[in-house]
């Protein structure tokens, strides 16, 4: 997510970018010893190869859904080095695992960038994480590119935001809701900053749309005891549950759900945080007809998409599934090597420079990066668990929607940031 067979077109193929690049290869590309951000940290980019930094859970909670990250990350190199590399350079990538704890994640996120002299980090997943590196990024002027969908309210100078903002995904999934009659949601989520901001917004969303939040409850990351929340959800009297848990608490608490008689036709979830890697781990039977909100679903039609599950279940096993943040950690790469071209340069501050308006065919659909806002556009999707493990969609936006990370667009919402 070795001995990879790339079928997949060459790296600038299918990727559009938006406007000239006016230092492109021989025209004078920033390529010297050292090339950062004013101020920042130095990479090195003065060999035939330049170091990219991949940084995920490969240990811990979170490791269920990380590792796959980290494989369609390590995909995406081989993909882009098959394809003759960055400026004429080969991508040599380096781990760490943050180990799903955050102030692990800080100090892997400075070793990357002072000791390894990457040229940019790919990663994290939980916004704990997020929040814990930002600051790291930003003081050393480098580049992370955070593939996960998240609460919103948040931009930073120095990281892309390639997974959905809350426009994205949690205002999509409530209108779906909304639109089923589903309009009394129970709230459960782990205990840390993205369940708690997202329900902050839900709630908001609900006041404003003739809904009602029938509870809300926090079980800390990694819990595995949920009998007392799931008997409140019963009693409850909702009419659907909106599942912000993350990790391998969702094993326990499907597990709960259905022994307390709880399914999709009685009650049924909507989670944020499932994608097919999590379905596999927790057992189809206890997800079967569940819904969840993202992206990309691993039977997303498309070129792009064969061509990707091709790919990538030939590199890791004919039976591993992808899904929708491994799918954006891999276009994240693919976005990143298109704006250093179009930039002509490793340098922090031209690769920003070049952002805006750069595209990438991705197995999602096509993507466009927001240069403004850091984040990209991306098409919303609902999608249901079937009896395969494989998730359908049943709704979609039709078309990318505009990231819109402080819902400025959105009247219910102010006041929220």
């Amino acid at each position: 997510m070795s001995g990879l067979s790339i079928s997949r077109r060459g790296l600038l193929t299918g990727l559009s970018v938006l406007g000239t690049s006016a230092a492109l290869g021989a025209c004078g590309a920033k390529t010297g010893s050292d090339t950062s951000s004013a101020s920042g940290a130095k990479a090195d980019t003065s060999g035939d190869t330049v170091k990219v930094g991949l940084l995920n859970s490969l240990s811990g909670t979170m490791a269920i859904s990380e590792v796959t990250v980290h494989n369609a990350l390590l995909l995406a190199v081989k993909e882009i080095n098959a394809a003759g590399g960055v400026l004429g350079k080969k991508l040599k990538p380096v781990s760490q695992d943050g180990a799903s704890d955050w102030p692990t994640f800080a100090e892997k996120a400075q070793t990357l960038i002072t000791e390894d002299r990457v040229v940019a980090t790919f990663g994290c997943w939980t916004s704990a994480s997020r929040k814990a590196v930002k600051p790291v990024f930003e003081r050393n002027k480098s580049l992370l590119f955070y593939p996960v969908q998240y609460e919103g309210l948040e931009q930073s100078p120095y990281i892309f935001y390639v997974g959905a903002t809350t426009n994205q995904q949690i205002v999509p999934a409530l209108d779906y809701l909304k639109r089923q009659g589903l309009t009394r949601l129970y709230l459960v989520g782990s205990d840390y900053v993205f369940p708690r901001t997202a329900n902050k917004e839900i709630r908001a969303y609900a006041k404003a749309h003739g809904m009602e939040v029938a509870g809300e409850d926090y079980a800390p990351l990694g819990s595995t005891e949920f009998s007392t929340i799931v008997n409140k959800v019963k009693d409850a009297g909702a009419d659907a549950v909106f599942n912000t848990l993350n990790g391998d608490s969702n094993v326990a608490f499907f597990k709960e759900y259905k022994s307390a008689g709880l399914g999709a036709k009685s009650l049924p979830v909507l989670s944020v945080s499932i994608a097919e890697e999590e379905v596999k781990s927790i057992g189809t039977q206890y997800l079967e007809g569940q819904l969840t909100a993202w992206n990309y679903y691993q039977t997303t039609p498309g070129a792009a998409n064969a061509a990707f599950v091709k790919a990538y279940q030939a590199a890791y096993g004919k039976d591993k599934p992808t899904s929708d943040p491994m799918e954006a950690a891999y276009t994240s790469v693919h976005l990143w090597a298109a704006m250093v071209e179009k930039a002509g340069s490793f340098d922090v501050d031209d690769v920003k420079a070049a952002a805006d308006g750069v595209t990438f065919e991705a197995p999602e659909g096509k993507v466009t990066v927001d240069g403004a806002t850091q984040h990209v556009h991306k098409t919303a999707r609902i999608g249901k668990v079937g009896a395969d493990g494989l998730i359908t969609e049943v709704w979609n936006s039709g078309a990318p929607i505009k990231p819109d990370p402080y819902l400025k667009g959105y009247d219910w919402a102010s006041g929220l940031s």
